[in-house]
């Protein structure tokens, strides 16, 4: 079955990585934005053409916009598969207050309207995955940052906290080191206190998450590692937000590296998903 790569304007290198592992034509096309910013796309398809994959993170929201603008440029495809490396909206997965809406719920139902099979990475929390009704999977980019940073003799894995406890162990187990977590102790509205769980920090220090936004969580893990007498700290994410000042929050905190994959591209995107995808893929 001939496959063609469609990418959206968030996952261009992405896309080019991928069609490189699977060997699937990257498509010819058009996206282009009109003066009152509305989107427009344009894709060269064949009728040979029986299977279609958009590969596009879905942030921000002008990226959803443009997602579901080409699923339905495609809609006589044989077969669509939509692949959101970065699914946006995954952190709202339930109601916290009365009257919020869940967007990770919304999201699903907006996205599946237009594909046949979902794919994210390292989605915030596994269940939303539960919200679709077409087949739905996700892979982890976190064997593919172990073995990238093997090499920079980490000493210790660090979750920011409790949540990224099982990124920092399964990427300790690949390096061959021990691997730990802050708890997180909240003493008012504003102020939240940190402390580790089993051991004391030494040597070069991994801090791993799987997104990193404005940084808070991140400058606060990499100050507290410092202080504890870290020889070197590197910090490294699935996603790569990198909201604000974040960057420079983080290096000025202690950080000496900053490592993120290339589900959202940055200057930071070292390490490519595109082998983690290509075997969810080729496991259908």
């Amino acid at each position: 079955m001939e496959k063609l790569i469609v990418p959206g304007s968030a996952s261009r290198i992405l896309a080019k990585n991928l069609s490189l592992e699977i060997k699937a034509t990257v498509a010819t096309m058009e996206i282009e934005r009109f003066p009152d910013g509305e989107c427009h796309v344009r894709i060269d398809i064949s009728k040979e053409t029986k299977e279609v994959i958009i590969i596009q993170s879905t942030h921000p929201d002008d990226k959803i916009v443009e997602l579901f603008l080409l699923q339905d440029a495609l809609r006589e495809a044989e077969r669509i598969v939509t692949i959101a490396p970065y699914y946006g909206y995954a952190r709202q997965d339930k109601k916290f207050l009365d009257g919020e809406a869940v967007g990770a719920r919304k999201m699903a139902e907006l996205i599946q309207e237009g594909c046949d099979e979902f794919v994210t990475v390292d989605p915030h929390k596994k269940e939303i995955m539960n919200f679709f009704d077409i087949p739905a999977s996700y892979c982890s980019a976190v064997p593919l940052i172990a073995e990238h940073i093997k090499e920079k003799d980490i000493d210790m894995v660090i979750a920011p906290d409790e949540g990224a406890l099982g990124m920092a162990e399964e990427a300790a187990k690949i390096i061959g080191c021990g691997y730990d977590y802050f708890e997180k102790k909240r003493l008012s509205g504003k102020e939240v206190k940190m402390e580790m769980k089993k051991m004391s920090i030494h040597g070069n220090i991994l801090i791993i998450d799987d997104i990193i936004s404005t940084g808070g969580t991140m400058v606060k893990a990499i100050k507290n590692i410092k202080r504890q007498g870290a020889k070197k700290i590197f910090a490294a994410c699935t996603h790569g937000l990198f909201v604000g000042k974040a960057i420079e929050r983080m290096k000025k905190a202690g950080c000496d590296e900053i490592l993120a994959t290339d589900t959202v591209e940055s200057n930071y995107s070292r390490i490519s998903v595109a082998p983690a995808i290509a075997k969810v893929l080729g496991d259908k």
